[in-house]
């Protein structure tokens, strides 16, 4: 499928996958898809402005989606394991007295190959090319990438667009409206 990926979308996969490896050695995910679409002056940051979202809101809720803890989980994990009653802190404590101190600190080994995706990754780049075919486009773009995060719904791009104020229906409409059926 990457092949049929134009050379700025078949960037973004790549810088993708090496920020989630560089970062924590894990699986890229949609986060990580959305930041990489951000990274640099692509068309998808004037949707985006023109939709009323601020890249840099946008950018710092992305990247709080990213970003691990010493047990490797989010602050949106940590948050939902309090509300069912379990104190993170507590826990690791009970880990590191009974398996020394960083424990969980240790990174798998490194993968070889192109990229890995969690599976809402995985999912949100093959609905980019789904809208791709639906639009009758030979080539997947940055903008069908933005249209496979939407459409995805419900990974942590989708939550980072929702905090930066987008509605993800509407703003799905706007792009796929820029992006008109080929002929």
């Amino acid at each position: 499928m990457i092949e049929r990926f134009t050379d700025r979308a078949r960037a973004a996969v790549r810088r993708a996958g090496q920020d989630a490896r560089a970062a924590s050695r894990e699986p890229a995910g949609t986060a990580h898809l959305l930041l990489a679409l951000l990274a640099d002056q692509d068309p998808v940051l004037e949707l985006l402005e023109a939709a009323g979202i601020r890249p840099d809101e946008l950018r710092a809720a992305a990247a709080r989606h990213t970003a691990r803890g010493a047990a490797g989980l989010t602050e949106a994990d940590a948050a939902a394991l309090r509300t069912i009653g379990i104190d993170l802190a507590a826990v690791l404590a009970r880990v590191e007295e009974s398996f020394g101190s960083g424990a969980l600190g240790a990174a798998p080994p490194a993968r070889r190959g192109g990229p890995e995706f969690s599976p809402a990754a995985k999912r949100a780049l093959t609905l980019a090319r789904r809208e791709a075919a639906r639009l009758g486009h030979r080539r997947i773009d940055t903008g069908h990438l933005l249209l496979g995060l939407l459409r995805e719904g419900t990974g942590p791009a989708a939550l980072a667009l929702t905090e930066a104020g987008a509605d993800l229906a509407g703003l799905r409409g706007q792009v796929a409206a820029t992006h008109r059926p080929a002929a």
